[in-house]
Protein backbone atom coordinates (compact mmCIF):
# COMPACT_ATOMS: atom_id res chain seq x y z
CA UNK A 1 0.00 0.00 0.00
CA UNK A 2 0.99 3.51 -1.02
CA UNK A 3 1.80 6.23 1.91
CA UNK A 4 2.37 9.58 0.67
CA UNK A 5 4.39 12.26 2.78
CA UNK A 6 4.76 15.70 1.85
CA UNK A 7 8.05 18.06 1.95
CA UNK A 8 8.95 21.49 1.29
CA UNK A 9 12.45 21.96 -0.32
CA UNK A 10 14.29 22.85 2.98
CA UNK A 11 12.92 20.04 4.42
CA UNK A 12 13.83 17.16 2.49
CA UNK A 13 17.54 15.28 3.61
CA UNK A 14 20.35 14.75 0.92
CA UNK A 15 19.20 10.84 1.19
CA UNK A 16 15.49 11.81 0.13
CA UNK A 17 16.78 14.32 -2.40
CA UNK A 18 18.90 11.89 -3.73
CA UNK A 19 16.24 9.30 -4.53
CA UNK A 20 13.95 11.97 -6.10
CA UNK A 21 16.62 13.09 -8.32
CA UNK A 22 17.25 9.56 -9.30
CA UNK A 23 14.25 8.30 -10.03
CA UNK A 24 13.23 11.18 -11.65
CA UNK A 25 15.93 10.50 -14.03
CA UNK A 26 14.72 7.10 -14.35
CA UNK A 27 11.87 7.69 -15.60
CA UNK A 28 11.94 11.46 -17.68
CA UNK A 29 15.49 10.64 -18.79
CA UNK A 30 16.26 7.16 -19.52
CA UNK A 31 12.97 5.84 -19.80
CA UNK A 32 11.28 8.55 -21.82
CA UNK A 33 14.71 9.44 -23.26
CA UNK A 34 13.95 13.16 -23.17
CA UNK A 35 16.99 15.46 -22.53
CA UNK A 36 16.13 18.32 -21.20
CA UNK A 37 17.26 20.57 -18.05
CA UNK A 38 15.71 18.87 -14.52
CA UNK A 39 17.22 21.42 -11.88
CA UNK A 40 15.66 24.22 -13.14
CA UNK A 41 15.18 26.01 -10.03
CA UNK A 42 11.50 25.40 -9.18
CA UNK A 43 12.20 22.46 -6.99
CA UNK A 44 13.84 25.14 -4.02
CA UNK A 45 9.94 26.79 -4.00
CA UNK A 46 7.84 23.52 -4.33
CA UNK A 47 6.20 21.16 -2.37
CA UNK A 48 7.71 17.33 -2.82
CA UNK A 49 5.08 14.57 -2.73
CA UNK A 50 6.57 11.28 -2.46
CA UNK A 51 4.98 8.14 -2.45
CA UNK A 52 6.63 5.25 -0.74
CA UNK A 53 5.35 1.55 -0.62
CA UNK A 54 7.49 -0.67 1.73
CA UNK A 55 9.58 2.58 2.23
CA UNK A 56 10.73 3.13 -1.80
CA UNK A 57 10.16 5.96 -3.36
CA UNK A 58 7.96 4.81 -6.22
CA UNK A 59 5.55 7.90 -6.90
CA UNK A 60 6.37 11.53 -6.89
CA UNK A 61 5.63 15.26 -8.09
CA UNK A 62 6.12 18.30 -7.24
CA UNK A 63 3.03 21.01 -6.72
CA UNK A 64 4.17 24.88 -7.56
CA UNK A 65 2.54 27.97 -5.60
CA UNK A 66 1.10 30.59 -7.72
CA UNK A 67 3.27 32.52 -10.40
CA UNK A 68 6.11 29.76 -10.75
CA UNK A 69 5.02 28.67 -13.87
CA UNK A 70 1.99 30.02 -14.59
CA UNK A 71 0.85 33.35 -13.27
CA UNK A 72 -2.92 33.01 -11.44
CA UNK A 73 -2.26 29.32 -11.23
CA UNK A 74 -0.44 27.05 -9.13
CA UNK A 75 0.32 23.58 -10.91
CA UNK A 76 1.76 19.88 -10.22
CA UNK A 77 4.65 19.01 -12.28
CA UNK A 78 7.15 15.90 -12.93
CA UNK A 79 4.65 13.40 -12.25
CA UNK A 80 6.26 10.57 -12.06
CA UNK A 81 5.14 6.30 -10.93
CA UNK A 82 8.37 3.96 -11.10
CA UNK A 83 8.00 1.50 -13.92
CA UNK A 84 7.50 -1.85 -11.78
CA UNK A 85 4.76 0.11 -9.52
CA UNK A 86 2.67 0.80 -12.80
CA UNK A 87 -1.21 -0.85 -13.01
CA UNK A 88 -1.99 0.13 -9.11
CA UNK A 89 -3.53 3.04 -9.73
CA UNK A 90 -0.87 4.90 -8.07
CA UNK A 91 -1.08 7.94 -10.39
CA UNK A 92 -4.70 8.25 -9.61
CA UNK A 93 -3.94 8.33 -5.50
CA UNK A 94 -0.69 10.43 -6.50
CA UNK A 95 -2.97 13.24 -8.24
CA UNK A 96 -5.68 13.11 -5.68
CA UNK A 97 -3.47 14.07 -3.19
CA UNK A 98 -1.82 16.59 -5.03
CA UNK A 99 -4.88 17.79 -5.65
CA UNK A 100 -6.15 18.30 -2.20
CA UNK A 101 -3.11 20.03 -1.14
CA UNK A 102 -3.53 22.46 -3.99
CA UNK A 103 -7.13 23.00 -3.10
CA UNK A 104 -6.77 23.36 0.35
CA UNK A 105 -3.62 25.29 0.54
CA UNK A 106 -3.29 27.60 -2.37
CA UNK A 107 -5.97 30.26 -3.38
CA UNK A 108 -5.53 30.31 -6.91
CA UNK A 109 -7.14 27.42 -9.34
CA UNK A 110 -4.73 24.87 -10.34
CA UNK A 111 -3.00 24.43 -14.30
CA UNK A 112 -0.56 21.38 -16.23
CA UNK A 113 1.38 20.85 -19.03
CA UNK A 114 0.19 17.43 -19.39
CA UNK A 115 1.71 15.08 -21.94
CA UNK A 116 -0.45 14.45 -24.67
CA UNK A 117 -1.53 11.11 -24.16
CA UNK A 118 -1.90 11.38 -20.56
CA UNK A 119 -5.22 14.23 -21.36
CA UNK A 120 -8.00 11.44 -20.87
CA UNK A 121 -6.17 10.05 -17.26
CA UNK A 122 -6.21 13.72 -16.09
CA UNK A 123 -9.57 14.82 -17.60
CA UNK A 124 -10.95 11.80 -15.31
CA UNK A 125 -9.90 13.61 -12.64
CA UNK A 126 -11.15 16.73 -13.20
CA UNK A 127 -8.94 18.64 -15.59
CA UNK A 128 -10.43 20.60 -18.59
CA UNK A 129 -8.11 20.81 -21.75
CA UNK A 130 -7.29 24.35 -22.75
CA UNK A 131 -5.40 25.52 -25.87
CA UNK A 132 -3.86 23.86 -28.59
CA UNK A 133 -1.41 20.54 -28.57
CA UNK A 134 2.82 22.03 -28.36
CA UNK A 135 6.12 20.44 -27.73
CA UNK A 136 8.10 20.43 -24.36
CA UNK A 137 11.14 19.08 -24.38
CA UNK A 138 10.24 17.30 -27.62
CA UNK A 139 6.93 15.28 -26.11
CA UNK A 140 3.50 16.19 -27.09
CA UNK A 141 2.06 18.13 -24.63
CA UNK A 142 -1.42 20.05 -23.44
CA UNK A 143 -2.72 22.91 -21.09
CA UNK A 144 -5.03 21.74 -18.60
CA UNK A 145 -6.80 23.79 -15.92
CA UNK A 146 -8.40 21.74 -12.95
CA UNK A 147 -12.20 22.20 -12.52
CA UNK A 148 -13.60 21.10 -9.22
CA UNK A 149 -16.22 17.95 -9.24
CA UNK A 150 -19.56 18.61 -8.30
CA UNK A 151 -20.00 14.72 -8.11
Amino acid sequence: MIQFKAYTFSELNTELLYQIISLRLEVFIMEQNCLYQDCDGKDLQAVHLLGFEENQLVAYCRILPEGISYTGYCSIGRVLIKSTHRGKQYGIALMEKAISICTTEYKFPLKISAQAYLEKFYANLGFKTVGELYLEDHIPHIGMIYKHRTT
